[in-house]
């Protein structure tokens, strides 16, 4: 993801109306290409001038911002089109510029004559010195301070590093594999799901590893082997290459933190994080782990119990594996809850969805949704202005792209493209990235829905003073806690009750089946967050010590669990979070869960409140990263947060419905 203003101003690459509506451009490979030569070779000439300048009176905070705005109006557009355009030639030009722009970061960050000149900034007030601290934090973590020879080695690693994480993320979404499966190996997929594959009776079913193939098969089909088959090959689908290209990033990032002097990649990063050290990170996953063990340690029996009644075997001779887990975990909340999440598609349909969530978020946070025919890169893609309800003034813009095709990213996740700035009355643009079943949703995909949604709306709520403390600019580790904030709004009654509004036809769920909801979504939550756990800890111990092969080291975790290892895996080659900007950051989605679900407490009875939604939109999701994550949870909540609702959820003890 782009974060502390990486991209630009005034270029080819920005298309404004009238109306002062701000738009992405539709580039070709070759507009792309010039579009980042000429913004990079403008921000280096405006770097120059900064840097030279012996203007004493002169507002270098502001020239610093028109300059960061300045490349990111250009390089914005191109990093959304290298992650979702139809055309490999368009990625692929994409994915250069992105290095290019690495390259160009990274000189900035270790010019020593701009790093003076940020030095001696006098703050005006608060928000001038965070933006301060932050610079020099910046420049400090290129290396602005280390001999020039360890200053080359680090940016010739930034830029290896960038390149190898595109190529990881490349691997996986340009995986063109299919597997068939036919005769009892589709035995219990519902027909729904073979009649949309156009499998007709007896046929065979072709699949590929988008979510909307894999997720339904894995929960229903009863042939274990079918299972397992894809299973195996759904985590080897970044191949033997990416384990090679995350064992060469460890080792780099490892190298990297030993130019500044650190004994690991995780004292590098965590510095600048919540958590602000290994030792205490260390802690908080010791204390998550404890309460994890027992959790998962029960679920997994229920459902090795079942797996004993399926297969009429001896309880001693059954183990419960990796490919197991979905379905069984589906077959324990069909008996339990008597809830079907294929089923549920009828009441979720998906844009349906996209309408609810677009109202419930005007409602909360007193907003307007407008639709606008712009140029997209796909005929799926839709645009939005976003509108202030009470003022009328156009905020923003968000860009939604829902559905899955060949080439594209695989995952969800918003991209903040265009920061937001109140020194050059600059408005923001995010672009919502799923992959979404068209004709409608299960629990998990609704959750997964307002949670992107909230990060975009993080961006397009955004009136930070500086494009480079915009949005989701704040700490890694508190970057999710918004968003996980308003899943929340996918389970209460009072939100669901409105989806009625937008579904014409569709099913209504009653009280009890939203109850029930609850309960299914609270069924094997040990579970859940044991293998939440796991992946930090893995990330986490594959940064903080000396570098080794990636697989041995997951080996050797997963062997200690109820599963063990599953073999011919190779999950590492496939865990993006950790080549990419997530590395020992993983723990962050705990992390900032915990904050997330101790934030809601200020809501009450209902979540439905756009008191506190205005509230809350003006003390965190307006202010990006102007002031310390903790400062605006506390000035949010009148308290320190507490731990004490994650660690409920963690047992499957809190509920949405019953207060």
């Amino acid at each position: 993801m782009i974060r502390r203003g990486t991209i630009a101003a005034g270029l080819l690459a920005i298309c404004t109306t009238a109306q002062a509506r701000v738009t992405l451009p539709m580039l070709d490979a070759g507009q792309i290409n010039a579009s980042c030569e000429q913004a990079l070779t403008l921000g280096k000439a405006r770097a120059a001038g900064l840097a030279m300048s012996a203007d004493t009176e002169r507002n270098v905070l502001l020239d610093w911002d028109r300059m960061m705005a300045a490349v990111e109006n250009a390089v914005g557009p191109i990093y959304i089109l290298a992650y979702v355009h139809p055309d490999k030639a368009v990625r692929d030009a994409g994915e250069a510029c992105i290095v290019a722009y690495t390259q160009f970061e990274t000189g900035l960050y270790q010019d020593e004559a701009l790093y003076r000149r940020i030095r001696a900034v006098e703050p005006a007030d608060a928000i001038d010195a965070k933006l301060k601290q932050d610079l020099l934090n910046a420049f400090a973590d290129a290396g602005v301070s280390l001999p020039p020879a360890q200053r080359q080695r680090a940016a010739e690693i930034l830029t290896e590093v960038q390149s190898l994480s595109q190529q990881f993320a490349r691997n996986i979404r340009e995986n063109d594999e299919t597997l068939s499966f036919s005769g009892d190996e589709l035995a219990d997929l519902p027909a729904s799901y073979l009649e949309q594959r156009g499998v007709e009776p007896g046929g065979t079913l072709t699949v590929g590893f988008d979510s909307p193939d894999y997720a339904p098969f894995m929960r229903s089909a009863s042939d274990e082997a079918a299972r397992r088959r894809y299973y195996t090959a759904f985590n080897r689908r970044g191949g033997d290459a990416n384990l090679e290209i995350l064992d060469r990033i460890v080792a780099l990032r490892h190298e990297y933190a030993a130019l500044h002097g650190l004994d690991s990649y995780s004292d590098f990063v965590l510095q600048r994080r919540m958590v602000d050290s290994v030792d205490k990170l260390d802690a908080f996953l010791t204390e998550v782990g404890a309460v994890t063990r027992d959790a998962e340690a029960a679920d997994v029996e229920r459902l090795r119990a079942m797996k004993v009644a399926d297969l009429g075997q001896p309880q001693e001779s059954v183990t419960l594996q990796q490919w197991d887990r979905s379905y069984y975990i589906e077959q324990y909340r069909q008996q339990t809850a008597q809830i079907d999440q294929e089923a549920l598609r009828a009441y979720f349909p998906s844009l349906a969805v996209r309408d609810w969530i677009l109202g419930v978020t005007e409602t909360q946070y007193g907003l307007r949704f407008v639709p606008v025919d712009v140029p997209v890169w796909h005929e799926d893609v839709v645009y939005y202005d976003v509108v202030d309800a009470r003022s009328g003034e156009l905020l923003s813009g968000i860009y939604l792209d829902l559905f899955p095709r060949p080439g594209k990213y695989k995952h969800a996740a918003a991209f903040p493209v265009r920061g937001a700035s109140r020194a050059q009355g600059r408005t923001p643009i995010s672009v919502l990235v799923t992959n979404f079943d068209r004709n409608g949703l299960t629990q998990a995909e609704v959750e997964t829905f307002f949670h992107e949604f909230g990060h975009g709306v993080h961006g397009v709520l955004s009136r930070s003073r500086y494009v480079s403390q915009a949005g989701t600019s704040v700490e890694r580790d508190f970057v999710e806690a918004p968003s996980q904030m308003f899943e929340e709004w996918a389970r209460r009654p009072e939100s669901l009750a409105l989806l009625q509004q937008y579904c014409d036809g569709c099913p209504r769920l009653d009280a009890d089946q939203i109850e029930r909801l609850d309960v299914a979504r609270r069924l094997a939550s040990g579970m859940r967050y044991a293998r939440q756990h796991l992946y930090a800890g893995f990330d986490f111990a594959l940064y903080r010590g000396e570098p080794q092969p990636a697989m041995t080291l997951w080996k050797r975790m997963t062997a200690e669990t109820p599963y063990g290892y599953a073999p011919e895996t190779q999950f590492p080659g496939a865990f993006s979070h950790i080549a990419g900007s997530y590395a020992s950051g993983y723990y962050g989605y705990m992390w900032s869960e915990a904050i997330a679900l101790d934030m809601l407490s200020a809501f009450g009875a209902s979540v439905i409140n756009p008191q506190v939604g205005h509230r809350f939109r003006t003390l965190v999701l307006s202010r990006g990263s102007e002031r310390p994550a903790e400062a605006m949870v506390e000035a949010f909540l009148g308290r320190k947060p507490s731990n004490a609702a994650f660690f409920e959820e963690v047992r499957g003890q809190r509920s949405s419905v019953t207060r």
